[in-house]
């Protein structure tokens, strides 16, 4: 089964939104270390059910938050998304030591990222 296994959230101002997220609910946040203006979220230890996810600065007014599903293929995927009406917005793109990653759309405009497990990714 293909599972949400991290969100995104944007802000203007990332700090400000950091201590909202912290104050609110006790998140942690770490700037990631990947060569791009993003923070990663804790949202409680992984031995409790839930998610993580990650904080990056708000670059244009697309950018809203995105739940991102674990996949196996990710041509596969985007045939099927294509093939259910939806739409792809941007391909395939390395995370370096993460995976490969792409961004689609549902038939209503709702964004959502796609993510290929490989940690030999460039």
């Amino acid at each position: 089964m293909n599972r949400i296994t991290h969100f995104d959230l944007y802000a203007d101002d990332p700090d400000r939104a950091a201590g909202f997220y912290k104050d609110v609910f006790s998140w942690q946040t770490e700037k990631w270390t990947g060569g791009t203006d993003y923070w990663l979220i804790t949202t409680g230890p992984d031995s409790e059910p839930g998610i993580a996810g990650g904080l990056g600065k708000r670059h244009d007014l697309s950018d809203r938050t995105t739940n991102t599903v674990d996949v196996a293929s990710l041509e596969e995927t985007e045939a099927r998304i294509l093939a259910a009406g939806g739409t792809v917005i941007e391909r395939r793109r390395p995370i370096p030591g993460v995976g490969w990653f792409a961004l689609c759309a549902d038939t209503e405009g709702n964004r959502l990222g796609l993510m290929q497990n490989d940690e030999g990714a460039k």
